[in-house]
């Protein structure tokens, strides 16, 4: 018995005052949800139109359930770990425009249609200068975007009040000023007229946004339980962790219309999204990066297992409280809880997160994550970071390729391995020698994109961690920053 309206009895029918771009895993754990929150709590009266960005995708299957879907949350939620599903009713239209160009468009003639959403991955926000307002569909999504913002003008011969509240969930910075840049490229090209143009600029609102939930998808290892577990079958089972967080930088009337808050949801509406993107870069994304080869040269091969042992997590809470947090602008307060939702994250019992995942391209991971906030502690404090410098030695010391007799599988660009491998084996282990290893890594510009010997300290600080790391090894190295 597969889940559809006929099973579900809590079903419900509501008019369509959203568009998405994109049907995956993240969305409906994230946007849809929270739609469904809104619905549910404060009857809102909305629902979705899904539309597949790309040609093969899963809308059949969502038309097949009547839009209904299955959402697994399981992490901490209020310092418990606590694992909840619910069944997902806000999808009420899914369209594959590769086969139904015209139901595409059509969706634009709706008057209560407001809303646009998309999450068409990294690469989706992009321009191809071969799409044509005649394509039936075009490949980009903003050519599909465009092409849809025009049959609205035109249906609605303009009328200010038909524009969009458009919100793109990309992972890419400054999402919302990049799509709509590209659009306006699309109508430039496409000689749509000036007065389209101005309709763009003047009634619809592009909103970039940040988001924030790992959402690890279908459970293939565990859906035979599952569906014993619910009675029916779900071809679109969807599972997430409990945190979540949506920045959305545009005006405080989004709340109004879109009123999260009410709902309980933690979503953000901003003046501003660089310092929660600075956050969340240097915070969430940092720690990994700083734990990454300490705790794997320790001993531990998951992140849980590392927040869990005494020494590691010890020194990714110092790392994190006593030298990332005060490099940061946003108030201590919200600082600091974040980190502790960080913390869980990192601690959730129903992921099991390898830290060899998380290893891939470490040296550039460094630069853009760690290092920032390395620098901005020495300027602010007037000394070097202790755990961070010696993440950095022990970065290095991961790149040697060996932990004991084991050897790890480094995942990086070919001419990085390369430069390490010939750096290390030319490394006769003393400590002149390993200084000489050091500044060769610290010069290699091409990832730091300058020469770090030029901080001042940091050279000989990173070669003296280095030296006890290899003489004394990481158990007993650690416990010199703690």
């Amino acid at each position: 018995m597969r889940l559809s309206k006929e099973i579900y009895k809590e079903y419900k029918e509501y008019p369509v005052r959203v568009l998405q771009f994109g049907e995956g895993n993240f969305l409906r754990a994230f946007v849809d949800w929270q739609i469904n929150i809104l619905n549910k709590k404060l009857g809102w009266n909305g629902s979705v139109a899904v539309v597949q960005p790309i040609a093969q995708g899963l809308v059949k299957l969502l038309s097949e359930q009547d839009g209904l879907y299955t959402l697994y949350l399981q992490g901490i939620k209020d310092g418990k770990a606590v694992r909840e599903h619910s069944v997902i009713n806000c999808i009420s239209t899914a369209i594959n425009p590769y086969t139904q160009y015209d139901e595409y468009l059509k969706l634009a003639e709706n008057p209560e249609l407001r809303f646009i959403f998309s999450n068409t991955t990294e690469a989706g926000i992009a321009f191809v200068d071969t799409d044509t307002l005649a394509d039936r569909p075009q490949k980009s999504f903003p050519a599909k975007l465009t092409a849809l913002l025009y049959h609205r003008f035109k249906t609605f011969n303009g009328q200010a009040g038909k524009g969009f509240l458009i919100i793109p969930c990309e992972l890419i910075d400054r999402n919302g000023d990049k799509l709509k840049a590209i659009v306006l490229k699309y109508a430039a090209l496409w000689k749509l007229g000036e007065s389209f143009i101005t309709w763009i600029n003047t009634n619809n609102t592009f909103c970039c946004s940040l988001v924030d939930r790992i959402v690890p998808g279908y459970p293939r290892t565990e859906i035979a339980e599952i569906t014993a577990e619910l009675g029916y079958e779900d071809s679109l089972v969807d599972v997430g962790e409990q945190f979540h967080l949506w920045v959305i930088e545009g005006p405080q009337s989004i709340y109004k219309e879109l009123p999260f808050d009410k709902a309980g949801l933690n979503v953000k509406v901003v003046n501003d999204i660089t310092p929660y993107r600075t956050r969340k870069v240097r915070i969430l994304n940092g720690a990994h990066t700083s734990l990454m080869p300490v705790a794997y040269l320790y001993g531990i091969d998951s992140v849980g297992e590392a927040m869990a042992n005494s020494v590691i997590g010890k020194f990714v809470h110092g790392a994190v409280y006593d030298e990332i947090i005060p490099t940061l602008d946003l108030p201590a307060e919200e600082l600091s809880a974040f980190a502790a939702a960080v913390a869980e994250r990192f601690s959730n019992p129903y992921v099991h997160h390898l830290i060899m995942s998380i290893s891939l391209n470490s040296m550039s991971k460094y630069e853009t994550r760690v290092l920032p906030s390395l620098t901005e502690y020495l300027k602010r404090c007037g000394k070097l970071p202790k755990k961070l410098v010696f993440s950095l030695a022990a970065l290095i010391e991961f790149y040697k390729g060996k932990r004991g007799n084991e050897t790890i599988a480094v995942t990086d660009d070919a001419e990085i391995i390369e430069l390490f491998a010939n750096l290390w084996n030319a490394c006769d282990g003393s400590k002149q020698g390993l200084k000489k290893l050091v500044t060769a890594v610290l010069a290699y510009d091409k990832v730091w994109k300058s020469d770090l010997n030029n901080i001042a300290g940091l050279t000989d600080a990173v070669t003296n961690d280095l030296y006890e790391i290899e003489n004394k090894g990481m158990k007993e190295a650690v416990l010199q920053v703690l």
